[in-house]
């Protein structure tokens, strides 16, 4: 949102004030208050006729410091994100004198420091390890008003009617700017399809459904972080525009609607500490089951299908030794018009129960598609209009409109009884025999309407799909437990990330499509997203075999892998016989890694660190990583650069150390651009220097006791005289195993800390350990 015309003038319309000086800092044990008129104050009559902001500073978590700008407080607050892993009061607040005047004020919290410099010009600079990250400065904390019938500076663009937020009735702004260094880039923001660093770019946070191809976004997050080692937060979920190094080329600006806005900076040093602090504080992904990690077959959207043409297909990838573990119904699951009355079409699934179960006996996990949108032909429309569980205009009539299903209106999740009756549908479903949910939709939320809690309906508009996505996946706990509740979600806001899987929405059949789609999973996981996925081939039309066959690989390397489309089928016959073998030889190389994606996955869990981790997040000193977006690592040691070209050409780059090829066994030493030309059957994967990788002896599916069977590979590049340590854990019994490597002068010796696994050098013959041990010579 821009409100300047240039360095020295604003916009027609726009007024604006600063906090120019820190006037009063009190320290109140635990938060520091800065009162910050907007003139420096020279005479007592300067106080007269003009805005005080009141600057608050707290910590919600060691390491993190929350700062709250408020023009008027009498105004209702936002309610912000839900903060889990909150502890207030961690911080020390602090004051510095001389004379007898004070000269500043700190807030500590862990080894993050805010500074507030008393008098003017305002300065709050955020300080750590004895460097300052940020800072605000000389206009950086605005007041801005619009004169009667001023143009908006900017709005989110979306569906007529829905996505307008009614900005420029709000008639006032807050916004902040924090510095950004010489070489500083920023990343995050949500899943963006556009390039990965976000210097240069406008970003408004404001949930819609425009496709993968647009500035818009079904994810949006308010979360950046920088390669100078530390993160911000806007925590509001109405409407917040970033003006990332664009309005203000030094800054990045960060701006909403109303009288007040709050952010929370959080401390590094690293990316990785960033995102651990950044998700202990908004919450981690809950774990997820081995079986959701194999692929993922889906009816397709537009299709005609039914159960014979379900068990077709199925049949059909046995017969061509394709392993499957997940079969997806998707929306004419449901008779058409219905949607979502949460019922079998009885035309052509009349014996849903049956088939369920005659499914789940050639042991395969079941997905069905679902939505937050009641069509006025569903049996549950009048049922929830009469009880008050539909979103209602202000004159008290039921929200309705005909874009996507006729006369379709909205639950109110905000309505706890509302969120109790659609629970209760779906245990119903959950019941029948479906494992695992879709949850589409969720971002085309009108702002004309009455919440029943009272929310904002700016507020509600990103927030809704907490409320939906958080309702589903609380019965998939209650029903399968945890560690074994699995939805797919399109639609996300801060917080999304505790409820796995995501996927990155309706992408075309194309190799650029499958390009920008990286982007956008790279883009969400440096905003805290464990676990994502895509449409493999793309979802719009029908892929060529080429692009088809290319995503595969790049679906397969990616944490979650499904085979989706609109109108046609993805099942890989439907291609060429090469797309079969294709199919076949990836999902088996998935399945031989699962040992080390399974620990990938429970890092994700326990840490917060994204499953598919952009290069700028392992290698943040190598300055060739900071924009590298088609190429990333699958955990810490496998590195994947997909090809997105019918002739198979790649570039890509390997940092310092050695790299041993996992398909080939070739090694070589980094740093190096290489530029190669890769069959179908092909794609660079490579293995990172000293990495100790855990290998299964099964193909035909990912959970099974994984310590059955065990292989550890040792890779070359280590330092000598260094000992690593890697943890394989068995889905299936729970058991984690540790295994430690120590290099010794030439000799490896391999431990475990239980039972007797095989081990190896890359390139070598297996040994058994005895006794827990073994002794390698490279």
């Amino acid at each position: 949102m821009k409100f300047t015309d240039g360095f020295w003038q604003t916009r027609p319309g726009v007024s604006a004030v600063y906090a120019q000086e820190a006037y009063d800092i009190i320290d109140d044990g635990d938060t520091l208050r800065v009162y910050a008129p907007t003139k420096v104050i020279d005479r007592r009559g300067d106080i007269l006729n003009r805005p005080l902001l009141t600057v608050t500073l707290s910590s919600p978590l060691e390491g993190v410091i929350r700062v709250r700008i408020e023009h008027h407080q009498g105004r209702r607050p936002s309610a912000g994100f839900d903060l889990v892993g909150a502890t207030e009061g961690v911080g020390v607040a602090a004051t510095e004198e001389a004379g007898g005047a004070v000269t500043s004020g700190t807030l500590t919290s862990g080894g993050l420091t805010a500074r507030v410099s008393a008098g003017a010009p305002w300065n709050l600079s955020f300080e750590a390890d004895g460097r300052v990250l940020t800072s605000s400065r000389h206009k950086s904390v605005g007041y801005v008003t619009l004169a009667d019938n001023a143009p908006v500076p900017s709005e989110p663009v979306g569906e007529v009617g829905i996505s307008r937020t009614g900005l420029a009735a709000a008639g006032s702004y807050v916004h902040e700017q924090l510095s950004l260094g010489v070489g500083e880039l920023v990343y995050g923001l949500g899943e963006r399809f556009g390039a990965l660093v976000k210097n240069g770019q406008t970003v408004d946070i404001w949930n819609s459904d425009g496709g993968t191809s647009s500035e818009q976004s079904y994810k949006n997050i308010p979360f950046y972080l920088t390669n100078r080692g530390y993160g911000v937060l806007v925590n509001q979920s109405e409407h917040v525009s970033f003006e990332v190094a664009s309005e203000s080329v030094e800054r990045v600006q960060f701006s909403t609607a109303g009288e007040a806005l709050e952010y929370f900076v959080f401390q590094g040093p690293t990316q990785k500490d960033v995102l651990e602090r950044y998700t202990a504080l908004t919450g981690r992904p809950a774990k997820v089951p081995a079986w959701s990690y194999g692929l993922w077959l889906s009816t397709s959207f537009t299709t005609d299908y039914d159960e014979a043409t379900v068990t077709s297909f199925i049949d059909g990838m046995r017969e061509r030794d394709l392993p499957l573990s997940v079969f997806h119904f998707d929306c004419f699951w449901m008779r058409e018009f219905n949607w979502t009355d949460l019922e079998w079409d009885a035309r052509v699934f009349p014996d849903p129960e049956g088939m369920l179960a005659r499914l789940h006996e050639r042991e395969l996990r079941l997905s069905a598609w679902i939505n937050p949108y009641i069509a006025q032909r569903s049996k549950l429309f009048a049922e929830a209009a009469d009880a008050g569980y539909l979103v209602r205009r202000a004159d008290g009539s039921v929200w309705q409109w005909d874009q996507w299903q006729a006369g379709m209106a909205l639950i109110d999740f905000t309505n706890p009884a509302a969120t109790r009756w659609f629970q209760d549908k779906l245990r119903q479903l959950l019941e029948q025999g479906i494992d695992a949910l879709k949850t589409d939709f969720g971002e085309r939320i009108p702002t004309d309407v009455v919440w029943h809690d009272g929310s904002s309906p700016e507020a509600m508009h990103n927030w809704y799909t907490q409320l939906y996505n958080q309702a589903v996946f609380e019965v998939l706990e209650e029903h399968r437990g945890q560690g074994e509740a699995v939805l797919f979600a399109r639609s996300a806001t801060t917080g999304g990330q505790r409820m796995p899987i995501h996927w990155g929405g309706d992408n075309s059949s194309s190799f650029e499509s499958m390009a920008e789609t990286l982007r956008g999973g790279l883009s969400l996981a440096f905003s805290g997203f464990g676990f994502w996925s895509h449409d493999i081939g793309g979802f719009e039309g029908r892929p060529d075999p080429e692009v088809f066959k290319r995503w595969v690989a790049f679906g397969m390397f990616s944490s979650h892998s499904r085979l989706h489309g609109s109108s046609s089928y993805r099942v890989p016959w439907a291609f060429d016989a090469e797309a079969v073998e294709v199919t076949r030889l990836f999902s088996t190389l998935k399945l031989e890694l699962m040992p080390y994606l399974y620990g990938v996955g429970l890092e994700a869990h326990d840490r917060g660190l994204p499953f598919m981790r952009p290069m700028q997040l392992e290698f943040p000193d190598d300055p060739t990583c900071a924009y590298l977006d088609r190429q990333y690592l699958l955990g810490s040691d496998l590195l994947v650069a997909p090809v997105f070209s019918a002739d198979g050409t790649v570039e890509y780059y390997l940092p310092a150390g050695t790299w041993t090829n996992y398909l080939t066994g070739q090694s070589i030493e980094g740093p190096a651009w290489r530029r190669e030309t890769h069959s179908v059957l092909s794609l660079p994967l490579w293995i990172r220097a000293g990495a100790v990788l855990a290998t299964g002896n099964r193909t035909d599916r990912p959970d099974y006791d994984y310590l059955d069977g065990l292989l550890v590979t040792v890779y070359p590049g280590a330092a000598e005289d260094s000992t690593t340590t890697t943890r394989v854990t068995s889905p299936e019994t729970g058991t984690r195993l540790q295994v430690t490597v120590t290099r010794r002068g030439g000799t490896v010796t391999v431990t475990t800390d239980g039972a007797d696994i095989r081990v190896r050098l890359a390139g070598g013959d297996s040994v058994a350990t005895t006794g827990g041990t073994a002794v390698l010579t490279a």
